[in-house]
C-alpha cells in the first residue's frame, strides 16, 4: 500500500514539474453500481459521487487528472433469504488518476487506475463493514466533452479489479463464505473548472 501511494505521489510530482498548466475543479453526478460475480440475483443501485480534481496539462493533447471523490455504490439483492429486495450501500473515498487525451479541443477520452477506501457499508440500516475489504482497486474508462472553457461532462465505467468480499468464517454468513465479487460502476458527471 505504501509503495503504491509513494509511486502515485512521485508520478504526480513529476507531472506537476513538467506541466504546461494546471486547473482545479469540482465535479459530481450519478452512479449506477452493481456487484459482478455475485452468486445471488442482483440489480443495479443508484447513487452519487462528488469531489474535486486537478487537470494537469502535459501537452496540448494530453493531461493527467487526479481526483478525490466521495462515492455511494453497492447493489440490490433480489429476494435475499426469501425476503424483499435488500440494498447493500457502500460508501467509498475513491482516488482515480486518469490519463486524458484530447481528440479535439472539446472531446476527450480517459483511462486510468483507481484506489478506493471503504468509509462505511450498510444494509437495511445495519453496519456490515466487516463483510467488505477496506481497499478496492479499479480501472476507469471514459469519455467527455467540454461544453465551455469551464463546464464539462463525462461518462465513465469503473471495472472492479479486486474481490471485495472479506468473509472468512462460514458460521455466520455461509452464503458469502468463499464467494468472490467485484464492484462495477457507471458514472455520469458534470464538472466545473476554475
Amino acid at each position: 500500500m505504501r509503495k503504491i501511494t509513494l509511486s502515485i505521489v512521485t508520478c504526480l510530482v513529476f507531472v506537476f514539474a513538467n506541466a504546461q498548466s494546471t486547473r482545479f475543479g469540482v465535479k459530481g453526478g450519478l452512479n449506477i453500481s452493481n456487484f459482478t460475480g455475485y452468486q445471488e440475483d442482483v440489480k443495479s443501485l443508484a447513487g452519487f459521487h462528488i469531489g474535486g480534481f486537478a487537470e494537469i496539462k502535459v501537452s496540448k493533447k494530453f493531461a493527467i487528472q487526479p481526483e478525490f471523490l466521495f462515492s455511494t455504490q453497492g447493489t440490490t439483492i433480489e429476494g435475499y433469504d426469501g425476503d424483499s429486495n435488500t440494498n447493500v450501500k457502500l460508501n467509498y473515498l475513491n482516488i482515480p488518476v486518469l490519463a486524458k487525451y484530447y481528440i479535439s479541443d472539446a472531446f476527450f477520452v480517459e483511462a486510468g487506475p483507481q484506489i478506493g477506501f471503504l468509509l462505511s457499508a450498510k444494509s437495511s440500516g445495519v453496519d456490515i463493514g466487516d463483510l467488505y475489504k477496506s481497499t478496492d482497486y479499479g480501472l476507469n474508462l471514459g469519455l467527455g466533452y467540454n461544453f465551455t472553457e469551464n463546464i464539462s461532462g463525462n461518462v465513465r465505467y469503473t471495472i472492479g479489479l479486486t474481490d471485495i468480499n472479506d468473509v472468512s468464517d462460514d458460521s455466520q454468513y455461509p452464503d458469502l463464505y468463499d464467494a468472490s465479487f467485484k464492484n462495477s460502476n457507471f458514472a455520469l458527471s458534470l464538472a466545473y473548472k476554475f
